[in-house]
């Protein structure tokens, strides 16, 4: 095994302790996608309002819980 492998391995673990018991899994999702459409449609005003830089930063904000969202269905 390399030095790559066995900290990748290491991080599932420690990925693995952290995820939340199966009951509180489905709430986590709904406030991650709640999290999601916020910053969607907050990015989606302040592009409207034509303020590129904060609608960036919710844009962002808002890939981050997409991902999150990917994540938790795997």
């Amino acid at each position: 095994m390399t030095m790559n492998q066995s900290r990748s391995a290491a991080r599932s673990r420690k990925r693995a302790e952290r995820s939340p018991p199966a009951e509180g899994r489905s709430k986590n999702r709904q406030s991650v996608r709640t999290n999601y459409e916020r910053y969607l449609a907050l990015a989606r005003a302040q592009t409207l309002a034509g303020d590129q830089v904060e609608a960036e930063n919710s844009y962002q904000h808002a890939e981050h819980y997409f991902r999150s969202m990917s994540e938790s269905t795997r």
